[in-house]
This record gives structure tokens, sequence and C-alpha cells, in this order.
């Protein structure tokens, strides 16, 4: 079975942290959606395009890392909503500190 892992997140900009979440998660999963959340009710410090365009150059130009099972997108739906399209059964995300880990926890249920 091919495992699908989503990686959602705002990324604005992509950090040093979200990259080791990216290189670990690809030790996990044959393939990984990093999907960047697009809210209309959020302000962002860069537009969509943008960040979709920041992540590609920080991964594939200056980390040399392969675009072989990478997909970079930007969505504006629930992320179980993009799971069931991408037919992901993986979920990453990144904890910065205990409070995170609670939210996420909550997210979980």
């Amino acid at each position: 079975m091919n495992k699908v892992g989503i990686y959602p997140g705002t990324f604005d900009p992509i950090t040093y942290g979200h990259i080791d979440v990216i290189k670990r998660s690809l030790k996990i999963v044959d393939n990984l959606l990093i999907a960047i959340a697009n809210d209309a009710d959020k302000d962002y410090f860069f537009s969509s395009e943008e960040r979709v365009e920041l992540v590609n150059e920080s991964l594939f130009r200056d980390l040399k890392i392969s675009k072989r099972n990478i997909d970079i997108i930007s969505f504006n739906t629930l992320t179980m909503n993009l799971c069931r399209k991408y037919k992901a059964n993986i979920i990453f995300r990144g904890l910065r500190a205990v409070s995170d880990f609670e939210y996420e926890f909550q997210l979980a249920g």
C-alpha cells in the first residue's frame, strides 16, 4: 500500500522547523503533499502563490531535495477533505511547545 502523508500549514514563510518536519516525513511516507493553507479571513505576510514558490525554491533549488515524491499545493478547504481527495493516511504537524501538543490532541479527537 502506498503511504501518502499531508503536511498542512501556512508556511508564512517556510522555516527550518518546517524543513525538519518535511525531511522526517519523507522517511515515513512514499508521497508527501505539502498543503499551504489559503484562508481568505486570515492576513498573511506572503500571498499563497509566493508561499508556494518559496517552499519550491527552498526544498528543490536550495536544499536539492528530490521532487519525485513531493507535491506542493495551495488549499482553502478542510484538511480532512484534502486527505480524502489525495487518499492520505497520515497528517504531519509540527509542535513547538506543550500548548501546541494540547491543541493538536484536541484536533485529533
